[in-house]
């Protein structure tokens, strides 16, 4: 196995898994102008049911759409969160009604048992892990457009397995506002995919 980190879009049966296609590759080069880690630039799709997944450092999975997991994704999932896996989801539709919202959610509370999607302090270690973003979850624009639900969500949520976040969960459409070819991000003032590091960061050395 390599030593370089990359990142793993999770394809799953259904709903619409491969959105917002240009946010790997920004982050990544993120990765590759802030810190040291020796980062493969190329995005890997992996099937969450095959078992190529136990080999990822940080998983992504996103949608607008349906999620029900099969069988085998199911157990895949939970090894693998289980196991020191690191999933980081976002909710394509900024909407908490919404029906990946709620697909995934049950989704989620099928697997590893009711209230155990728990909203994370704004004071937690991802926040300041590299960047210090001291309000907690950055504002997305997404947030802001009168898209979805219209508000803004000042929180993550978060499942953690032995004190460690295995899934952090986003109802702010981090995809979306990420989306972007890298070589445009000179125009922001400041850079909105530094908390993705953040993210990245703290799935390595939690």
């Amino acid at each position: 196995m390599s030593n370089e980190f990359f990142f793993t879009r999770l394809q799953y049966e259904s709903g619409d898994w491969d959105v917002d296609q240009r946010m790997p590759s920004n982050l990544l080069n993120s990765l590759v102008e802030y810190t040291t880690l020796k980062v493969d630039t190329q995005e890997k799709i992996i099937t969450l049911a095959s078992d190529d997944i136990f080999k990822s450092p940080f998983c992504y999975i996103s949608g607008h759409k349906l999620v029900q997991f099969t069988k085998k994704e199911r157990e895949n999932f939970e090894n693998y969160v289980r196991n020191g896996g690191f999933v980081f989801a976002d909710d394509c539709n900024h909407d908490i009604d919404g029906l990946f919202a709620k697909s995934f959610e049950q989704q989620m509370e099928e697997i590893f048992g009711a209230d155990q999607l728990k909203k994370i302090p704004n004071n937690h270690e991802i926040y300041s892990i590299f960047f210090n973003f001291e309000d907690g979850p950055p504002t997305t624009s997404q947030e802001l457009n009168g898209w979805g639900d219209d508000l803004v969500h000042d929180y993550l949520k978060a499942i953690e397995i032995d004190g460690r976040i295995g899934v952090l969960y986003s109802n702010k459409d981090y995809g979306c506002e990420w989306d972007y070819d890298f070589r445009n991000k000179r125009w922001y003032k400041i850079d909105n995919t530094r908390f993705g590091v953040n993210i990245v960061l703290y799935a390595l050395t939690s």
